[in-house]
């Protein structure tokens, strides 16, 4: 029998409204895998940290963005989800103020608002953890 060799990592779907619906907030890789494409802030579990205490601290280093509550949705592990190996990822939801600006930091090239109307191209399977966090708060 092998000894798993799979990492986990976490994702956040932050939500803020809008005057018409609601924006969700997501980075602009600046490393590969998908260097300059979409995705939702997050990143490696570090060893020895809470899942939800990951969460935050990645939304915080990547965007600057804090929320008063995160909860968590789903856990994807599709093998294939990330190209570089077999990553589990513990994806998160949250509000944030309706005014709240995001300010890309760590290794995010940008961060942005999107409304949930008009996504981007996302990178992984950030597409599916968005979905399920849309039906999850019937958005």
């Amino acid at each position: 029998m092998r000894t798993s060799k799979i990492f986990v990592t976490v994702d956040a779907v932050i939500f803020k409204k809008t005057d018409s619906a609601y924006d969700i907030l997501f980075i602009k890789r600046k490393n590969d895998p998908y260097k300059g494409k979409w995705a939702l802030p997050g990143g490696f579990v570090d060893e020895n940290e809470d899942l939800f205490d990951a969460a935050n601290r990645e939304l915080l280093e990547e965007t600057g963005v804090k929320v008063t509550r995160l909860e968590q949705l789903a856990a994807f592990g599709k093998p294939g989800r990330d190209p570089r190996q077999h990553i589990v990822s513990i994806a998160y939801t949250g509000f944030a103020e309706e005014n709240t600006n995001a300010v890309a930091a760590d290794d995010a090239d940008e961060a942005k608002w999107f409304s949930i109307k008009k996504l981007p191209e996302l990178a992984f399977d950030h597409a599916d953890i968005v979905k399920s966090a849309l039906d999850k708060h019937k958005l």
